[in-house]
């Protein structure tokens, strides 16, 4: 397929900026594949189109304040820099992205914070945008993290807001994040509530984790027409043992597996065996899918209404098909959804 086949005209007030007030309160469209028939409905109406023993399968990494402004030496010009991921503990070194990277070379110093803030020293160009920083800190690990964390925001998307907000660091997490090490937020997971999951306990619905620790790429721009030559960034992931068999008996056993999410997708499709089972990982995936693609494990998809032309919108179509997909798109914004991290949900069955 090609790219330009991903792109529809989204009026930018339809980009949520807070999320709704109570997490499941959002709007939920419910958009049958075999049929193409869609449902409006509140997102806490979801448990209704599942049984006892479906299982939901969360991603249940936890969003870390990644995001660094800052300034470069002698210029003083703001920069902003994403951590993406540590590369070594001891020497303080960490995959970063700056932004604007233009003028940034190896050798420049960069500043965060007052007089106790951070000093960081760019040794690499691993891509056009990405570095590699090289933060000069003595003191011991732990104080080190701390006074990086303290420094960071939490980092909402640009295009979500231009600003954060202390309501944020909350707002942009889920309730059962647990594994550190994400830039950003899997957000289908944003709108499952504490008393959602109580109803999944009293409906007898599994819940099931897995770890994708998100990065900014799904964020970036595609530039090239044809899908089949795009590359994406690689993530970290991890299934534990448990986890698949989780997963392996809820569809032995006939039931439905929920993927909550592009990135659980993902995860659950990169490590699928030949017999259709998912095997137990702890490695990285860069697999990008976009239609036609055949689906082994999830039997229906949670997931947000993402922008023109992005990955996880080709994902998405994959799933439920890119005619029903862009069609339940044009009558989202008939419909006045909100789009993005902070906004509606669509469910797949």
């Amino acid at each position: 397929m090609k790219l330009s086949q991903f792109r529809f005209e989204l009026p930018w007030k339809l980009i949520a900026s807070e999320p709704t007030r109570w997490r499941d309160e959002c709007k939920l469209m419910v958009l049958h594949k075999d049929s193409g028939e869609i449902e409006h409905r509140q997102f806490k109406d979801i448990l209704d189109y599942f049984e006892k023993g479906d299982t939901f399968v969360f991603n249940d990494t936890k969003v870390f304040p990644a995001k660094l402004c800052g300034n470069k030496e002698k210029t003083n010009a703001e920069i902003t820099v994403f951590l993406l991921r540590e590369l070594n503990k001891e020497q303080r070194l960490w995959d970063v992205i700056v932004d604007p990277a233009r003028k940034i070379r190896i050798g420049n110093k960069l500043y965060f914070g007052e007089d106790e803030g951070l000093v960081a020293e760019v040794i690499d160009n691993t891509t056009s945008r990405g570095r590699t920083l090289r933060f000069l800190y003595d003191g011991p690990y732990e104080e080190f993290r701390q006074t990086l964390f303290a420094l960071g925001n939490t980092p909402v998307p640009k295009f979500v807001k231009a600003k954060v907000t202390p309501e944020d660091k909350e707002n942009y997490q889920t309730i059962f994040a647990a594994n550190e090490g994400a830039v950003a937020a899997p957000a289908a997971g944003l709108h499952f509530s504490r008393e959602l999951f109580n109803r999944m306990i009293l409906k007898d619905i599994n819940k099931s984790f897995v770890t994708v620790h998100m990065g900014i790429g799904h964020f970036r721009k595609v530039d090239v027409e044809d899908l089949s030559k795009h590359r994406t960034d690689a993530e970290r992931m991890i299934i534990s043992d448990k986890a698949a068999k989780e997963i392996n008996d809820t569809k032995a056993a006939g039931h439905k597996v929920v993927g909550v999410g592009v990135t659980v997708v993902r995860a659950l499709e990169t490590t699928v065996s030949p017999s259709k089972n998912v095997n137990p990982a702890d490695t990285w995936t860069d697999k990008f899918i976009f239609p036609p693609y055949e689906f082994s494990i999830p039997d229906a998809l949670v997931s947000n209404f993402h922008t023109p032309q992005s990955t996880m919108l080709m994902a998405v179509a994959a799933f439920g098909g890119y005619e029903n997909v862009m069609n339940a798109y044009q009558v989202a914004i008939e419909e006045g959804y909100r789009f993005g991290p902070y906004g509606d949900a669509m469910l797949i069955i």
